[in-house]
């Protein structure tokens, strides 16, 4: 298996921007899905946002508007960034990589997670 490592997450005030990246040891991605989950203190593994080979982005209902998903194929690296954080966005955020489409939410690929927490 490839090796997915999230890096970024750190504490932070509220109204404060984040910017986490996941670097994949190999071209995982290609044109198959990435995505980020996150999992708060005492709550479910929640997606956050998805993106495709071709660009196409997906995100949850509850962050559409939110968060911007982006991926750099050269560099085998996916990025998730938002600002105005507010303390719900405190969670462990994880990435992810899929061998099919968006739609088959079927992710084989999984990093160690990184702690964000918003203050």
């Amino acid at each position: 298996q490839v090796q997915l490592v999230e890096s970024g997450g750190e504490s932070v005030q509220a109204g404060g921007s984040l910017r986490l990246s996941c670097g994949a040891s190999g071209p995982i991605y290609g044109d198959a899905c990435v995505a980020w989950f996150r999992q708060a203190p005492g709550k479910e593994r929640e997606g956050v946002a998805a993106i495709d080979g071709d660009g196409r982005s997906t995100y949850a209902d509850s962050v559409k508007g939110l968060f911007t998903i982006s991926r750099d194929d050269t560099k085998n690296t996916l990025t998730l960034q938002k600002t105005s954080l507010k303390p719900e966005d405190t969670a462990m955020y994880y990435c992810a990589g899929s061998r099919t489409y968006c739609s088959s939410n079927e992710f084989v690929y999984w990093g160690q997670g990184t702690q964000v927490t918003v203050s």
